[in-house]
Formats: C-alpha cells, structure tokens, sequence
C-alpha cells in the first residue's frame, strides 16, 4: 500500500503533465504582453513553442532489421508516437552509402503530445543526467530554435536498463515559431532565452545577460561586436 507523500507526489507530477500547456497560455503569454509591452506591441510577436524534433542517426547499423526494429520500438516509448525512418537523398561512395538507404529515425511532436515531452525532458529526464550542469545558451541557431544533444536513452524513465543492449544517443530540436521574418538574430535569440526561462529551463549561462539592465544594452552591445567584425574582416 502507498504511503501519503507517495500519493501526493504522484498527484503533483499529473498535475504538471497536464497543465504546462495551460502555463504557457494562462500564465507566461499574459505576462509578457503586460510587462514587454515595448517589446512584444501584439500577442502575435510573443514566443511560442511549435514542435519537437527528436533525431537519432543509425549509420550502416540501420540494415539490420534487428537493430532498426529495436530502435524504433525505444523512439516509439520515449515519444509515444511511431518514428520515421530517415533515407539517404544521395549516393556517398566513399561512405558505403546508395541513394534512399534507411540512415536513422526522426520524430515531430506536436500538440499535446509535444507539450507532455517537453515536461518529462525539464522535470525528469535533465535530473537523470550525471554531473548535469544546464544547458548552454550558445546551442540557439540564427532562427532562435534551439538544438541539444543526449549521450544515451537511459536517463528517459520509460527505457529499461535490462533492454538496452546498447547506448545511444539521440538529438533535441526545439523549433520557435516565427511571426515576423524581419525579426534580427538577436531578438529571435533572446525571445527563446526569454520563453525559455519561464519554461523553467536549466540553462547554465543566461548570467552573462544580468548585467544588463535592459534589452537596449544588449543590442547596443550586439551592435558593437557586429561592427568591430566587419572592420576587422575590412583590414584582412
């Protein structure tokens, strides 16, 4: 029979399995309308979060049906949604590889479904992770998506250390919509920093923006280093 606390624990993890969409509506869009006004003028501008896009190359090893099957079975358990296989678009002599050979598995979560992931990587699966320091703010792209890496399919708590015949790794990409293509790559940068940190993302390094008491100053300094590269690539 389970005691209180593991009741009450179990309670907590549905009602966050069930309720970050709610956040992200209810709570954080509101927020940053009201409080970034000079920042996001319409509820549009405001950072969203679009899919997941979870990746994980095979090589040569995906011609064994048994290793292929395997694989997929684990993407299938990690995502709750069947992967797809991912085909080579051209031929690589050097490599061994022929036109349309099965390379790897991708996965695209949306919804739901992309929401109940999202909860299981901040509140369980980062806590598995040994020596876990956060994650890098370097890892956003010039679209402001952000895209990290895992070692090993072990840290997910649905995989069973008695299935794994062997560690792999797999690739994060979360993508941001967009509602403006005039946005610069900065901003596109510190409106995921931003979503980010009231997703309540552990990343490692967003102390370097503190000392900065608004986001003028750090476009002033973006600017700076902007101009001081082209004069030194002017020089060259």
């Amino acid at each position: 029979m389970r005691n209180n606390n593991s009741l009450q624990e179990i309670a907590e993890i549905n009602c966050l399995l069930s309720n970050i969409k709610k956040e992200y509506e209810q709570g954080i869009r509101p927020i940053l309308l009201k409080n970034g006004s000079a920042i996001y003028t319409n509820s549009h501008k405001i950072p969203k979060l679009k899919k997941i896009q979870i990746n994980r190359s095979l090589g040569l090893a995906a011609q064994n049906n048994t290793i292929l099957k395997k694989n997929i079975e684990e993407f299938s358990i990690i995502t709750g949604q069947k992967p797809v296989i991912t085909k080579a678009k051209k031929a690589i002599a050097g490599f061994k590889i022929r036109q349309d050979m099965e390379l790897g598995l991708t996965v695209t979560l949306r919804g739901e479904k992309m929401y109940s992931f999202l909860t299981k990587l901040i509140f369980f699966t980062f806590a598995q992770i040994r020596d876990f320091r956060g994650l890098s703010v370097r890892s956003f792209d010039k679209a402001g998506n952000y895209t990290l890496g895992l070692k090993e399919q072990l840290i997910f708590p649905e995989i069973n250390y008695e299935d794994v015949e062997q560690t792999q790794g797999l690739t994060i990409n979360l993508v941001l919509s967009s509602s403006s293509k005039k946005l610069k790559t900065r901003t596109r940068i510190l409106n995921g920093m931003i979503l980010f940190k009231f997703l309540r993302f552990p990343l490692n390094d967003t102390g370097y923006y503190e000392k900065y008491s608004a986001l003028e100053e750090i476009n002033q300094v973006w600017e700076r280093k902007k101009h001081l590269r082209r004069k030194r690539w002017s020089q060259e």
